[in-house]
Order: structure tokens, then C-alpha cells, then sequence
């Protein structure tokens, strides 16, 4: 496993919740992102973690490896890959990204 894949392993198992997008929470650089970032909070997730993948070509292409999954944004959970912003628009209309982050 690469470093990249090693850090981005520790940082989905250790954090409940990550976001990896382009831009940040505040200042999201895509469309997408942004729409993710408005879910997860319409949702009552907290603690979110972001990671800007804009900031690393290593961690933007390693991302997509790790997931098997080719687009970005990219939602995890417990540790587990969630989806992108069109999966997690899906689950947010069925109700079921609010039941993700029910405590």
C-alpha cells in the first residue's frame, strides 16, 4: 500500500465522517461539492472532515483508487465509502442519509 493509500485509509477509519472534495467546506471549487457540503449539513452530520483534493494530485488520483469509484466528491462514513453527490442526493430524498447521522 502506498503512503497515500495509508494516509487515506487512517484518515476514513479515523474520523466518523469525510468528505473528500474540490475547495473546502467554506469555499467548495465545484458544483457537486458544494452539494455534497449542503446534504451532509441539511442532514445533521457533524464533525465533518473535509479533504481538499485540489491540494494533492497524489491524494486526488489516490482517492479514486482506493474507492474503486472515478468521480469526486466522495462521502465516508464509519469508514465505509458512501457515494458521490448524485448517491448522496438519492439517499438524502429517501431519507436515509439523515438516518446515517442519528445518534
Amino acid at each position: 500500500m502506498s503512503e497515500v493509500q495509508s494516509w487515506i485509509k487512517e484518515t476514513v477509519t479515523q474520523n466518523p465522517v469525510v468528505l473528500f472534495m474540490k475547495g473546502t467546506a467554506q469555499f467548495p471549487q465545484c458544483g457537486f461539492s458544494g452539494k455534497a457540503i449542503q446534504l451532509l449539513k441539511a442532514s445533521g452530520a457533524e464533525n465533518i472532515v473535509t479533504v481538499n483534493v485540489l491540494e494533492s494530485a497524489d491524494v486526488r488520483q489516490g482517492i479514486k483508487e482506493y474507492s474503486n469509484w472515478p468521480t469526486i466528491p466522495q462521502l465516508y462514513v464509519n469508514g465505509e465509502f458512501v457515494g458521490g453527490s448524485d448517491i448522496m442526493n438519492e439517499m438524502y430524498e429517501a431519507g436515509e442519509l439523515q438516518t446515517l447521522f442519528k445518534g
